[in-house]
């Protein structure tokens, strides 16, 4: 499926009330074990790709450089329509037009720019401040002005809830639906409650919900966040630390044990991984290709 294939398919999932559940990604192995799954969608997570790619916080430290390549190549080795995190936008109104244009021509279906000043933090970490509201309606607007697809979505994430409390974050996310976002992301609310204002506030509007294990936010199933009004919830988190987690206590056992024999947590067989990485092709295409040396 090629990138208009998949910005439409996602586009059409939100516009039937479709619920999208899709989980984080943040390399080609990740995005490759969700990809063979049937996700509507996947999540390129900015913490995950600052984390794997440069071993940093998501702290504002990965650049566009950093994150668009990141978004080509796993756009390109998936067939499921990815979400992306651009974090700001890089910049000002320029930079903002010039990331959506760098992710559309990469296969991004849906892009997630915020209001927080620059630099950003994780969402769900303390000290977060937001610029003026009229400063991310601006951006809102040159990223519609600046897509050619209609259908590659535009996410508006609000992370004002947290300084400015949730009047301050909802009245946000109308200004930006007004100016043109397809989806409103508040993030970080704390009780089912909040969750709940949320989706009351925007009845006709979708909504993202951001399910980040041991975040501030409650994690709520897929049924019952479509029920409060939600189109879209991500589970970012999920997949770095699952990985970070087992990769611990394999290496542990490991370092323990002298032997990898005693390694309990759940893993494919080398076989598995040929097929999930694509070897049968190259297997097949040398038994086509290659010469006959006999």
């Amino acid at each position: 499926m090629d990138a208009t294939a998949k910005r439409e398919k996602l586009a059409e999932h939100i516009h039937n009330k479709e619920f999208v559940l899709a989980p984080g990604v943040y390399d080609l192995i990740s995005a490759k074990v969700a990809d063979r799954l049937n996700f509507r969608a996947l999540y390129m997570t900015g913490y995950g790709i600052a984390a794997s790619h440069l071993g940093l916080p998501d702290a504002g430290l990965a650049s566009y450089g950093d994150v668009v390549d990141r978004v080509r190549k796993i756009a390109h080795g998936t067939s499921t329509p990815l979400i992306c995190d651009a974090d700001t936008g890089f910049g000002g109104l320029l930079n903002v037009k010039h990331t959506i244009e760098g992710f559309e021509e990469a296969g991004c279906s849906a892009i997630q720019i915020e209001d927080q000043e620059i630099p950003k933090k994780c969402g769900h970490t303390p000290g977060r401040r937001v610029v003026p509201i009229e400063d991310m309606v601006e951006k809102i607007r040159v990223a519609v002005d600046t897509r050619r697809d209609s259908n590659f979505l535009i996410i508006a994430r609000t992370d004002s809830r947290a300084e400015l409390g949730m009047n301050e974050a909802i009245k946000r996310g109308k200004a930006f639906h007004k100016a043109g976002a397809d989806i409103v992301f508040i993030e970080a609310p704390e009780s089912e409650n909040e969750i709940r204002e949320i989706g009351d506030a925007f009845p006709n509007i979708p909504l993202l919900a951001n399910m980040s294990d041991f975040g501030k936010t409650p994690i709520l199933n897929a049924d019952k966040l479509k029920e409060i009004g939600f189109a879209i919830s991500i589970f970012p988190g999920l997949s770095f630390l699952t990985a970070a987690g087992a990769l611990d206590s394999a290496y542990k056992t490991l370092l323990n044990d002298g032997t990898s024999d005693h390694v309990d947590v759940p893993r494919l067989t080398l076989p598995e991984m040929h097929k999930l990485m694509g070897f049968e092709d190259v297997w097949e295409f040398e038994k086509r290709y290659a010469r006959d040396n006999n």
